[in-house]
């Protein structure tokens, strides 16, 4: 980070920097550069891509600015939208300023262990009233109606989800493709449209430090897009698994026993949203079908040296996990 540079970025948007700014990189790695920055009055979150193997993936950043600052006065908390250097123009890559946002992040079980029973259920409940309130947002009223394509968004997702795991596969799984020909059958004729974050769980908000059932900020955007409420649903209750915490490389909370099991997660969620889970089986199968390809591209990454660790490297060891629960969810005997 070139603090300098940021600087005077931040004067140049109007933003009154009081004292010497202080930077500290606060999460770093596979994806974006996230850091903290403060003068003596205020504190910020500027994230920018990593300084070298830059992909496409990098405007991503673009998309997670573009949907919080739309849901800037809706019901869904974000955090407060500063500024947003789509060219790159001060660090020579994009970057994105928002207001810093105080709470407690629960990433794995360690940080679940210091809340009560209440203040899981608090959370829990929450965390599902919230990605009900964004489902509920009409994209054209917040200026995000050409945010994504939902017509066509599941046969999409099908195939995308198929593609990617031919450029990552690292041994024969005869359920990858008996999942994807069921899941191509399977695609439901009509479904509804609406904003979705793309990877929504408890470790992916800030919650309130003092009172963990408020959620006061959905982080970790860039997979948002227009597509079908369901899918969002449906990946929240496929993270309970136990087999994800291979994914994650640490026994996440959101795989906690005390954490509601996937159907009353799914029940919580129909009856916050008031959408009829139709198809569910459909929706569970592809949200296993995505993250077993997501885990064993990790340890395809991991064995071509983008990656590092031996929780990198037994990520895939869940694949065949997710693989196959896909395959009972579609026949509606397991999820």
């Amino acid at each position: 980070m070139d603090v300098a540079a940021l600087e005077r970025f931040l004067r140049e948007q109007g933003i009154e920097v009081r004292g010497d700014l202080r930077v500290e990189l606060i999460s770093g790695g596979r994806s974006n550069l996230t850091f903290t920055a403060a003068d003596d009055v205020s504190r910020w979150v500027v994230r920018r891509p990593p300084v070298s193997g830059l992909t496409p993936s990098a405007h991503d950043m673009a998309r997670e600015y573009t949907v919080t600052d739309a849901l800037q006065a809706s019901a869904v908390p974000v955090a407060k939208t500063i500024a947003f250097d789509a060219e790159g123009t001060a660090l020579g890559a994009p970057m994105t300023v928002v207001e810093f946002v105080d709470g407690t992040v629960i990433r794995d079980q360690d940080d679940l262990a210091a809340l009560s029973d209440e203040q899981v259920r608090a959370a829990v409940a929450e965390l599902v009233r919230v990605l009900a309130e964004l489902h509920a947002v009409d994209p054209a009223a917040v200026g995000l109606a050409k945010f994504g394509r939902p017509a066509g968004f599941l046969t999409r997702q099908v195939n995308l989800w198929a593609s990617q795991w031919e450029r990552v596969t690292t041994r024969e799984l005869t359920d990858v493709a008996a999942l994807y020909a069921a899941l191509v059958d399977a695609v439901p004729a009509e479904s509804a449209a609406s904003i979705v974050h793309g990877d929504f769980r408890i470790d992916n908000t800030i919650l309130g430090a003092a009172d963990p059932g408020q959620v006061r900020a959905v982080v970790d955007w860039e997979l948002s897009t227009l597509g079908d409420p369901l899918t969002d649903a449906a990946l929240m209750c496929v993270y309970r698994s136990p087999v994800f915490d291979l994914v994650l490389g640490s026994r996440a909370a959101w795989t906690s026993d005390r954490v509601p099991a996937p159907d009353a997660l799914a029940q919580a969620y129909a009856t916050a949203s008031g959408r009829d889970l139709g198809n569910w089986g459909f929706y569970l199968a592809l949200a296993n079908f995505k993250l077993g390809v997501i885990a064993e591209g990790i340890t395809h990454r991991a064995r071509h040296g983008s990656d590092a660790g031996s929780a990198a490297g037994r990520a895939a060891e869940a694949t065949p996990e997710f693989m196959a629960a896909g395959l009972r969810a579609l026949k509606g005997d397991g999820k």
